[in-house]
Protein backbone atom coordinates (compact mmCIF):
# COMPACT_ATOMS: atom_id res chain seq x y z
CA UNK A 1 0.00 0.00 0.00
CA UNK A 2 1.23 3.12 -0.83
CA UNK A 3 0.85 6.31 1.34
CA UNK A 4 -1.85 9.07 0.23
CA UNK A 5 -2.70 12.80 1.03
CA UNK A 6 -5.57 14.29 0.34
CA UNK A 7 -6.56 18.33 0.53
CA UNK A 8 -9.99 19.40 -0.43
CA UNK A 9 -12.25 22.29 0.37
CA UNK A 10 -15.73 22.73 0.58
CA UNK A 11 -18.08 26.07 0.18
CA UNK A 12 -17.90 27.84 3.68
CA UNK A 13 -21.06 28.06 4.30
CA UNK A 14 -22.23 25.09 4.59
CA UNK A 15 -24.36 23.79 7.76
CA UNK A 16 -22.43 21.04 10.43
CA UNK A 17 -24.88 18.00 8.63
CA UNK A 18 -23.42 19.20 5.51
CA UNK A 19 -19.71 19.00 6.56
CA UNK A 20 -20.22 15.48 8.13
CA UNK A 21 -21.84 14.15 5.36
CA UNK A 22 -18.65 14.75 3.01
CA UNK A 23 -16.45 13.69 6.22
CA UNK A 24 -18.27 10.99 6.86
CA UNK A 25 -18.74 9.83 2.33
CA UNK A 26 -14.77 10.23 2.41
CA UNK A 27 -14.01 7.89 5.59
CA UNK A 28 -16.55 5.29 3.83
CA UNK A 29 -14.75 5.31 0.70
CA UNK A 30 -11.19 4.90 2.56
CA UNK A 31 -13.09 2.10 4.75
CA UNK A 32 -14.69 0.39 1.42
CA UNK A 33 -11.82 -0.19 -0.51
CA UNK A 34 -9.36 -1.72 2.11
CA UNK A 35 -7.58 1.39 2.62
CA UNK A 36 -5.89 2.77 6.40
CA UNK A 37 -7.22 5.93 7.53
CA UNK A 38 -4.96 7.85 9.44
CA UNK A 39 -6.27 11.29 10.08
CA UNK A 40 -8.98 13.76 8.95
CA UNK A 41 -8.22 17.31 9.79
CA UNK A 42 -10.48 20.39 9.82
CA UNK A 43 -7.62 22.99 8.85
CA UNK A 44 -10.49 25.88 8.85
CA UNK A 45 -12.24 28.55 6.45
CA UNK A 46 -9.52 30.29 4.60
CA UNK A 47 -9.40 33.00 1.89
CA UNK A 48 -8.92 31.18 -1.19
CA UNK A 49 -6.03 32.88 -3.95
CA UNK A 50 -9.06 33.29 -6.27
CA UNK A 51 -12.83 32.42 -6.33
CA UNK A 52 -13.95 29.37 -6.80
CA UNK A 53 -17.37 29.03 -8.34
CA UNK A 54 -18.20 33.05 -7.12
CA UNK A 55 -16.51 31.89 -3.25
CA UNK A 56 -14.03 33.81 -2.00
CA UNK A 57 -13.39 31.28 0.75
CA UNK A 58 -13.42 27.69 1.51
CA UNK A 59 -13.08 24.80 4.32
CA UNK A 60 -10.06 23.05 3.93
CA UNK A 61 -9.95 19.66 5.20
CA UNK A 62 -6.68 17.44 5.19
CA UNK A 63 -6.90 13.54 4.80
CA UNK A 64 -4.20 11.13 5.52
CA UNK A 65 -4.74 7.38 4.44
CA UNK A 66 -2.96 4.37 2.92
CA UNK A 67 -4.23 2.60 0.22
CA UNK A 68 -3.95 1.78 -4.10
CA UNK A 69 -4.39 3.58 -7.05
CA UNK A 70 -8.19 2.58 -7.56
CA UNK A 71 -9.16 3.82 -3.87
CA UNK A 72 -7.54 7.20 -5.17
CA UNK A 73 -9.63 7.10 -8.11
CA UNK A 74 -12.75 6.13 -6.42
CA UNK A 75 -12.06 9.23 -3.87
CA UNK A 76 -11.10 11.47 -6.35
CA UNK A 77 -14.29 10.03 -8.36
CA UNK A 78 -16.78 10.90 -5.42
CA UNK A 79 -15.25 14.41 -4.58
CA UNK A 80 -15.96 15.44 -8.06
CA UNK A 81 -19.61 14.79 -7.99
CA UNK A 82 -20.46 16.34 -4.81
CA UNK A 83 -21.41 19.85 -5.53
CA UNK A 84 -20.18 21.09 -2.20
CA UNK A 85 -16.31 20.07 -2.63
CA UNK A 86 -14.60 23.15 -4.95
CA UNK A 87 -11.59 21.48 -5.09
CA UNK A 88 -9.59 18.49 -4.26
CA UNK A 89 -5.39 17.57 -4.52
CA UNK A 90 -4.60 13.73 -3.89
CA UNK A 91 -0.91 13.27 -3.68
CA UNK A 92 1.30 10.00 -2.99
CA UNK A 93 3.69 10.83 -0.49
CA UNK A 94 5.18 7.17 -0.19
CA UNK A 95 8.84 7.39 0.53
CA UNK A 96 11.02 6.42 -2.54
CA UNK A 97 14.19 3.95 -1.77
CA UNK A 98 17.42 6.13 -2.29
CA UNK A 99 18.90 4.96 -5.25
CA UNK A 100 22.47 3.53 -5.07
CA UNK A 101 25.29 5.50 -6.50
CA UNK A 102 27.47 3.14 -8.71
CA UNK A 103 30.93 3.46 -7.05
CA UNK A 104 33.26 4.82 -9.26
CA UNK A 105 37.37 4.21 -9.62
CA UNK A 106 39.76 6.54 -8.48
CA UNK A 107 41.62 8.66 -11.13
CA UNK A 108 44.60 7.72 -9.79
CA UNK A 109 45.43 4.53 -8.38
CA UNK A 110 47.32 4.24 -5.51
CA UNK A 111 50.36 2.57 -7.24
CA UNK A 112 50.47 5.09 -9.60
CA UNK A 113 49.64 8.12 -7.60
CA UNK A 114 54.14 7.70 -6.27
CA UNK A 115 54.69 7.79 -9.81
CA UNK A 116 52.70 10.63 -10.88
CA UNK A 117 53.97 12.76 -8.30
CA UNK A 118 57.37 12.15 -9.28
CA UNK A 119 56.71 12.90 -13.12
CA UNK A 120 55.01 16.42 -12.20
CA UNK A 121 58.80 16.90 -9.82
CA UNK A 122 60.77 16.28 -13.09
Amino acid sequence: MRKYETIFILQPDLAEDDVKSVTDKVQDVVASLKGDFHRLDDWGTRKLAYAIRKFPRGRYYYLRFDGGAQLVAELERRLRLDEKVLRFLSVNITDEPEKKVAERKPVIEAAEAPEAAEAAAE
